[in-house]
């Protein structure tokens, strides 16, 4: 069964159709790539799985599940866990606080008033070692505001990541990194465990093929060539998608 199938997924606004009939499924574990020139519908159909969109009409099937219908908390509870484009973290807050945010978003304990989180011993070691995950459990206690832009990155994945999602959903990680810091990020990656599948838009070539071992390539909304790397690469349509950009 596939952890993550998209069938025939459409997304109009208006009469301007953004996603035209995309349909390809993601293996249980498996690192794929979803690859495109600017403006081929790639966050658009990271909205559409994450529900973050409503589909026009196709299916998302997440383990075999229908959840083309479901709102984004239903679906992130059922395992599908995200990073943004834009960063979207909490500045007023420390970065262990953010993380132990994330953790309480999956957590019943999140409706409790009364629950002492600053002094939870035991939330906090688990936000802990999430952090030292990604190399940030030094930062713990430091306010968000003084953080690098390459920690912030590495934050919001913990974020994603103390969420526990089954198919984690990576949108650009990469994006206004330094080169020490995407080589920091790419090691993270290599990293999470082969019981994560994850789907991940990028626009470094190098780090992305390197990653991926399929690829989906969009463009105009359609999905033009979908297949292993090699096979992505050296297909003629690949360079004509960014030779028509």
């Amino acid at each position: 069964m596939a952890a993550l199938e998209i069938s025939d997924i459409r997304k109009s606004f208006g009469g301007l159709d953004v996603i035209q009939g995309v349909s390809f499924s993601v293996a249980p574990g498996e690192r794929r790539l979803l690859l495109g020139p600017n403006g081929a519908g790639k966050t658009t159909l990271f909205n559409l799985i994450a529900g973050d969109l409503r589909a026009s009409s196709g299916q998302i099937l997440l383990q075999g599940r229908n959840v083309s219908t479901l709102p984004s908390f239903r679906r992130a509870a059922l395992g599908i866990g995200r990073t943004f484009q834009i960063l979207t973290l909490f500045g007023r807050e420390t970065v262990i606080g953010n993380v132990i945010m994330a953790l309480l978003g999956r957590s019943r304990d999140r409706w409790n008033p009364l629950r002492p989180v600053a002094s939870d011993k035991a939330l906090r070691e688990r936000a802990l070692g999430i952090l030292a995950d990604v190399r940030l459990d030094a930062l713990a206690d430091r306010p968000v505001q003084e953080t690098s832009y390459g920690e912030k990155r590495r934050l919001e994945i913990a974020m994603a990541l103390a969420q526990a999602p089954q198919i984690l959903l990576l949108d650009e990680p990469l994006a206004g990194l330094s080169r020490e810091e995407r080589a920091t990020v790419s090691t993270l990656l290599d990293g999470l465990p082969r019981s994560l599948t994850i789907v991940m838009i990028e626009h470094d070539m190098d780090v992305a093929l390197a990653f991926a071992e399929k690829i989906a390539l969009l463009h105009h909304g359609k999905l033009v060539v979908d297949g292993t790397r090699d096979e992505v690469i050296a297909d003629p349509r690949t360079r004509e998608a960014y030779l028509a950009q």
